[in-house]
């Protein structure tokens, strides 16, 4: 009974950090596209992470600031 809670745990932050990166990407591409299509046309998803990671980061920072 326990091993079925850790993974019931463990598969429910891979399945919100999941969920958190889909809607970033997405969040990315409607505002920010030439950044995305820069990236893929370049093959470097470096840009594409960086500007992930931003929106992430201020979209927690926001939410720490509404809590």
């Amino acid at each position: 009974m326990r091993l079925a809670r850790l993974g019931l745990s463990v598969f429910g932050v891979f399945g919100a950090i999941a969920a958190t990166l889909a809607v970033a990407t997405i969040w990315l591409l409607l505002t920010d596209p030439v950044t995305v299509a820069d990236a893929v046309q370049r093959r470097d998803v470096s840009p594409l992470v960086r500007a992930l990671a931003g929106a992430i980061y201020d979209a927690m920072k926001g939410l720490f600031k509404y809590i």
